[in-house]
C-alpha cells in the first residue's frame, strides 16, 4: 500500500462564460506544472514533427490548404495527448455524472472530422482510408467505453495496437504522414477513454 500518494477526484469550480467552458474542455483545475508539461512537451514534439515532415520533402507537393490541415491536426493531436493525460482532464471527463459517457463518445466521434480532412484534402480523396479509420475508431471507442472498468486500460491498448497495425499494412500513407495514426488513436483510445486515477503526492507527508 502506498502511503505517500492519494487519489483526488474533487473538481474545482469553474469560471462563468467562455473562460469556464475552456476550463471544462481542458479539465478544471489544471495546475501550473501540468500546463508547463503540456506546453513544453507539445512544443518540443511539434518541433520534432515539423522537422521530420520538412526533411521528407513532401511539403513541396502540398498546397497552402494542405499545409494548414497538417499543421493544425498535428498540433491538436500532440496537445490533446498531453492534455487528456493530465489529472485535471481525468477528473473532469471521468467524473461520476450521467452525461460523462455521452460527452466522451461525442468527443471521440467529433474526431471523424480529422479523418475526413486528412483523407479528402491531404490524401487526395482517399475514401477507403477515411472509412477504414472511422470504423476502427468508432468500434474501438464503443468497446473500450462499455468494457468493465478494470479491463479498460488493456482493452484500449489492444484497440490502439490493432489500429496502428492496420494502418501500417492496409491503410498506408506517405512516410511523412506515418505519425498520424499512432498519435490519433493514442489521444482518443488511450489518453481520453481510459479512466486512470488522478494520483498526487499526499500533502501531509
Amino acid at each position: 500500500m502506498r502511503t505517500d500518494l492519494e487519489i483526488r477526484w474533487e473538481i474545482p469550480p469553474t469560471s462563468p462564460g467562455p473562460l469556464g467552458r475552456l476550463e471544462r474542455f481542458m479539465g478544471p483545475g489544471t495546475s501550473r506544472s501540468e500546463s508547463a508539461v503540456e506546453l513544453l512537451g507539445a512544443g518540443g514534439c511539434a518541433v520534432l514533427l515539423a522537422a521530420g515532415v520538412w526533411s521528407s520533402g513532401i511539403h513541396r507537393d502540398w498546397s497552402g490548404l494542405q499545409w494548414a490541415v497538417v499543421v493544425l491536426i498535428g498540433l491538436d493531436l500532440l496537445g490533446g495527448i498531453l492534455t487528456n493525460a493530465t489529472n485535471s482532464a481525468k477528473r473532469w471527463y471521468h467524473r461520476q455524472d450521467p452525461g460523462a459517457r455521452r460527452a466522451r463518445l461525442l468527443f471521440v466521434g467529433a474526431h471523424v472530422l480529422h479523418l475526413a480532412a486528412m483523407g479528402l484534402l491531404v490524401l487526395g480523396g482517399d475514401h477507403g482510408w477515411i472509412l477504414g479509420n472511422t470504423a476502427l475508431l468508432l468500434s474501438a471507442a464503443v468497446v473500450v467505453e462499455f468494457t468493465p472498468v478494470h479491463l479498460k486500460r488493456p482493452t484500449a491498448m489492444a484497440g490502439y495496437s490493432a489500429a496502428v497495425v492496420v494502418n501500417l499494412f492496409w491503410l498506408p500513407v506517405p512516410t511523412a504522414l506515418a505519425w498520424f495514426a499512432p498519435l490519433f488513436f493514442l489521444k482518443l483510445l488511450v489518453c481520453h477513454l481510459v479512466p486512470e486515477a488522478p494520483l498526487e503526492r499526499r500533502r501531509d507527508v
